[in-house]
């Protein structure tokens, strides 16, 4: 294996296991945030984005990695999000957790990973159709939030932090 996979498969490892230390695998979690009445997933995932978000421009500003958008289809992502949003409620999982869950000993998520895998086949198998149809509703380009504000990616940063962490401590002082 190459370094770039051995370090794959270490911050997979990693965040499966963070992932399972914050509880965030657990059913009653995955359903109390669906029906906003804990907000320990959300709080997962905005920490993770905020964290991210500077490591990212922080590596990207020294060279290190080389930012790519893809293209934002209008399309691909209302289908997009249908689907992850329906497969989330009926199975419980979104794709990290179901890993995550497998990976805890409960058995039951490997129908939500072969539903991945089976959607994953299907969209293969059907993308000359999906090219033509969804795929052509509106393209925007590579574009970013940034650009498309015509702002500095860091303007962007700390205004998404600037609302997180309020948002945390009311998160917090409610009790979600």
């Amino acid at each position: 294996m190459s370094t770039a996979q051995w370090l794959g498969l270490i911050t997979g490892i990693a965040f499966g296991f963070l992932l399972q230390k914050g509880r965030v695998l657990r059913f009653d979690k995955q359903v109390n945030a669906m029906l906003l009445k804990d907000m320990t997933i959300l709080k997962f995932m905005l920490s993770a984005i905020l964290v991210g978000m500077i490591g990212i421009l922080a590596l990207s500003g020294m060279g290190v990695i080389k930012l790519s958008h893809k293209p934002m289809n209008l399309g691909a992502i209302v289908v997009g999000a249908a689907l992850f949003g329906g497969g989330w409620a009926i199975m419980g999982f979104c794709p990290g957790t179901s890993v995550g869950a497998l990976g805890e000993g409960r058995w039951h998520a490997i129908f939500a990973i072969a539903g991945m895998i089976v959607g994953a086949a299907v969209y293969a198998e059907l993308y000359p159709f999906f090219k033509s149809t969804v795929l052509a509703w509106k393209d925007f380009g590579k574009i970013g939030l940034n650009d498309a504000l015509g702002v500095s990616p860091w303007i962007i940063v700390a205004a998404f932090w600037a609302i997180c962490i309020p948002m945390f401590l009311w998160f917090e002082r409610k009790g979600l």
